[in-house]
């Protein structure tokens, strides 16, 4: 092996396109110096394993070690590849490119388990039971259902409200033992009819979260929980408990005795005269619903799983319309009072209440509990004043077929769905005149005292 300084006199004399070597020995690999555009760079040449001679990059050679590698430095690094060269590794090129794919094969991977764990933090911050919970209040909103407030006050009240800290765990880490604690704890309090209705509402939001990959028409909202099994399932549903309660005649009497003037008593005569409404159907009654003309009154049902309401039709009786007629006039008065010598709405509720706001859904049942106290006998609700209003119309012999179109209840079979367009209209309306006279008979005068809807 030739001296550094004789080494460096052959570089000295370099040509540029030349190049000089100093061989290792044979099988060991040579260190080659070549002069291209002026500067001097180091190789470290080997046999591959083809049997062709290869050249591996050391940099640039410098004299005085400034601007590249001294021939000392040069020969050190060429020594390191000789030896491994020597080892087994014929393909010095492939071995250090494979090396860099694994080192950046290995960066990408760290980067991508940072970037998991950071959506990992998100979801467990964004994707949370308490979010679940918002996404199906939302959802239902979106689809104007009534139940949309129920749920958001369950939620409020028994999850977010009772159990923060689940309410704050990701959805998708929620187990069924969470869910069975929480829904025992509800029926500890004797509250076993909101236990089942918290059970249901829940159960509903994870399975609209696990189906919403595959369905185009649930709300984008739940695909970041990333869902896949519902821990709600396994907890058994709780059966509500069947009421029994029937008023009589006499104490349906009783009760109308009991109503004033307000607007609240006034939704509630209108729900018993028509047959026993749904209190929150006819609380969404505005002045263009009545028909005073025909004595229709418009409600719109979007109970259940309807994406749409459908359109529900009342043909009142004689008491039941006069209700009406004194609640559009009412109602026009408000919405010009509420307009001060502007244009008033031309549309307004029926139901308008202190500073335009609408009688809310929950304080006629309030009023009913109110009421059923103050007649001192067995208590009763609104669920038990339409139960009632079915009982006593199937003893007038009202079929169930006509008082199903009449309450509008178990309407969504495919038979009622597609095929049975009959409006039911003229059966509905002598039902409707059949109840008046059964709610009116034996009394004083053959009508009950009707008061006119008050202004307040």
């Amino acid at each position: 092996m030739a001296t550094n300084d004789s080494l460096k006199d052959r570089i000295r004399t370099l040509t540029d396109g030349r190049k000089t070597s100093e061989q290792f020995g044979r099988g060991f690999g040579s260190l080659v110096f070549w002069k291209r555009g002026g500067k001097v760079r180091v190789y470290f040449r080997y046999t591959s394993s083809t049997g062709s001679q290869e050249d591996y990059p050391l940099g640039l050679y410098d004299e005085k070690g400034q601007g590249g590698m001294q021939i000392s430095e040069a020969k050190a690094r060429a020594w390191e590849l000789s030896k491994l060269y020597q080892s087994g590794v014929k393909d010095i090129k492939t071995h250090f490119a494979e090396q860099d794919a694994a080192r950046e094969a290995e960066k990408t991977a760290a980067k991508e388990a940072l970037e998991a764990a950071r959506r990992e933090r998100e979801a467990r911050g964004k994707f949370t039971l308490g979010a679940l919970c918002g996404a199906y209040v939302a959802h239902l909103e979106a689809l104007g259902k009534p139940s949309a407030k129920d749920a958001a006050n369950a939620f409020k009240n028994h999850v977010s409200g009772a159990s923060p800290e689940l309410a704050a765990t990701p959805a998708m880490e929620v187990q069924p033992e969470q869910i069975a604690s929480l829904i025992r704890s509800i029926r500890d309090k004797g509250k076993d009819r909101m236990a089942g209705i918290v059970r249901s509402y829940l159960n509903a939001a994870y399975q609209m979260a696990i189906g919403a990959k595959f369905d185009t028409s649930a709300p984008a909202s739940f695909n970041g929980f990333e869902i896949t099994q519902n821990p709600v399932a396994p907890i058994k549903a709780i059966a509500v408990k069947r009421g029994e309660r029937v008023l009589s005649q006499a104490e349906l009497r009783e009760y109308f005795g009991h109503m004033g003037e307000g607007i609240v008593d006034q939704a509630l005569l209108l729900a018993l005269l028509a047959g026993g409404q749904r209190i929150r159907q006819l609380l969404r009654a505005r002045v263009a619903d009545w028909d005073p003309e025909n004595r229709v009154l418009r409600l719109w049902d979007s109970k259940g799983k309807r994406t749409e309401a459908r359109e529900h039709l009342l043909p009142l009786g004689e008491q039941g319309a006069k209700i009406v007629d004194a609640l559009v006039e009412r109602a026009m008065e408000k919405a010009t009072k509420a307009a001060q010598g502007g244009e008033p709405e031309p549309n307004p509720s029926l139901w308008l209440s202190t500073a335009g706001a609408v009688v809310f859904h929950a304080t006629p049942g309030k009023r009913v509990v109110e009421i059923a106290k103050r007649m001192k006998g067995e208590s009763f609700d609104l669920r038990d004043l339409r139960r009632t209003c079915e009982t006593r119309l199937a003893g007038l012999g009202i079929t169930r077929e006509v008082r199903a179109q009449l309450l509008s209840h178990g309407l969504s079979g495919v038979q009622v769905a597609h095929y049975d367009r009959h409006s039911y209209s003229d059966e509905k309306r002598a039902a409707l005149d059949a109840w008046e006279a059964y709610l009116f008979s034996k009394t004083a005068d053959n009508v009950i005292p009707m008061k006119r809807a008050a202004a307040a």
